[in-house]
């Protein structure tokens, strides 16, 4: 089937402007500025049903007036939990949520059982997900202290980045040896991703608060993970990482900024596709702070912690700075008695949110669409170097998504479509919501209706 999203407002490269789209063989065939729609759709259905008799397959024409059409997003930063915890949620599932929320592209992390550490598992990986990812898919191969054999076998044409944890979190692969560091750093053949919390630190706060627990001077409430997963401890290894990144000339990309102190470590003299050291951050780090520990408890406990109000509000304003250079979510669903049974240290760290990624991120930053396009759309994509997405551009892939703007919506554990069931944005008023998302130019999402009759697509390269 071929589209025509008639009289869309299209927000793309910085611009806003009413136009119709022509979807065709699941690609962005042509883009008409203004309210005229091609010929062949103006006028009569007779006048239709010949064009389409006489000019070659069926086309759905879509009225898109009033809504705003933007590229689909592209999340560079999930764990779908495949293969081995698919019991919190898998490929299909999470993919599913994705495109509901109008993510055509995801960026899987290797912190799975078995973890993604060989080019045999990466692979079982992707031909998983030829099978059942309704979004197009990339996956991360994981970084150990002992497996860079397999790390310089990457083909940076075919595989997102690796990821190293240069602090433990769910899966605990912690790479921790110096020496390893280095070579990883000078060798990797693609990006690095890295997450960024000092071991050290947390263990001797781990054992402080608990020592702290144990004489009753403070309760293992989820109050005390940031005085545990601190802001020293995420600068301390962030500093780290693009010290040697510098040294070694590496492509870094530093996942998930959670403070005011690292910002320091970030430029924004430079053009994106020059920068050789980059940030992301999440959207429950611009939109909870500690106080909100008291409300959600456990259910916004993550890797690192969600830190202060002064956090919070720097990381809104580097947005428009430009020190932070891309949003991804760490989509990282668990069951909710896994969440909420228990004490502090032995509640999971993790949440799903990829579902809900625009509607919260419209909300933190005043509903500035243009800003979140280029953020979680156009800077993924020259970021990573995706070949042909990320852009309403003519022959590129039609990974698209409508947005309507002038409705009330309320998130709620029963709208959540991860196979976990719940969301701890449970509750929030949003006035955003993602009506239809294509994925190759197919529509996979409509209304609260899947149509999954098509698969992603392996996600390419540039390089």
């Amino acid at each position: 089937m071929n589209y025509l999203i008639k009289n869309a407002t299209l927000v793309n490269e910085g611009q806003t402007f009413v136009a119709s789209v022509f979807v065709k063989d699941g690609l962005i065939a042509k883009i008409i500025r203004g309210n005229q729609a091609p010929d062949f759709v103006e006028g009569t259905a007779d006048s239709e049903a010949a064009h389409r008799q006489d000019q070659g397959p069926d086309i759905e024409v879509i009225d898109a007036t009033g809504k705003f059409l933007i590229p689909g997003i592209i999340d560079e930063h999930v764990h779908f939990r495949e293969p081995g915890l698919t019991y919190k949620g898998d490929i299909y599932t999470e993919s599913r949520a994705a495109v509901a929320g109008g993510v055509t592209s995801y960026m899987d992390m290797p912190n799975t059982i078995p973890p993604t550490t060989t080019q045999e598992l990466l692979q079982q990986k992707f031909d998983l997900a030829a099978e059942k990812s309704l979004a197009n898919y990339s996956f991360y191969l994981g970084a150990t202290n002992d497996n860079l054999s397999e790390i310089v076998k990457t083909d940076p044409k075919r595989v997102c980045g690796i990821k190293v944890f240069m602090g433990s979190s769910t899966g605990n692969m912690l790479v921790d040896k110096n020496e390893v560091l280095v070579r990883l750093f000078r060798e990797s053949p693609c990006l690095i991703a890295a997450h960024c919390e000092d071991e050290q630190t947390i263990h001797e706060n781990t054992v402080r608060c608990k020592d702290l627990v144990a004489k009753g001077e403070v309760i293992a409430d989820a109050s005390i993970h940031p005085f545990v997963r601190t802001m020293e401890a995420c600068y301390k290894s962030s500093s780290k990482a693009v010290d040697m990144a510098e040294k070694f000339g590496a492509r870094l990309h530093v996942m998930h900024i959670s403070t005011q102190r690292e910002l320091s470590l970030f430029r924004n003299d430079i053009l994106l596709k020059d920068k050789k050291i980059t940030a992301e951050t999440c959207p429950h780090y611009l939109w909870f702070d500690n106080h909100d520990y008291e409300e959600k408890s456990f259910a916004i406990k993550c890797n690192p912690a969600i830190k202060s109000h002064r956090d919070k509000e720097a990381l809104r304003q580097a947005l428009r700075q430009g020190l932070i250079d891309t949003i991804g979510t760490d989509h990282a669903p668990h069951l909710l008695e896994e969440k909420m049974t228990g004490d502090y240290f032995t509640s999971k760290s993790g949440f799903p949110s990829v579902q809900h990624s625009l509607e919260v991120m419209m909300e933190a930053t005043n509903h500035d669409l243009p800003m979140l396009v280029q953020l979680m759309c156009h800077n993924p994509s020259i970021l990573y170097q995706i070949k042909r997405r990320g852009f309403i551009r003519e022959g590129y892939h039609a990974d698209l998504a409508l947005v309507d703007l002038n409705v009330k919506n309320t998130i709620s554990n029963g709208s959540e479509y991860s196979k976990c069931g719940w969301t701890p944005y449970d509750g929030m008023v949003t006035h955003t919501k993602v009506t239809h998302t294509f994925v190759n130019g197919n529509l996979v999402f409509e209304n609260g209706i899947f149509h999954e009759d098509s698969k992603g697509t392996r996600l390419e390269f540039d390089r």
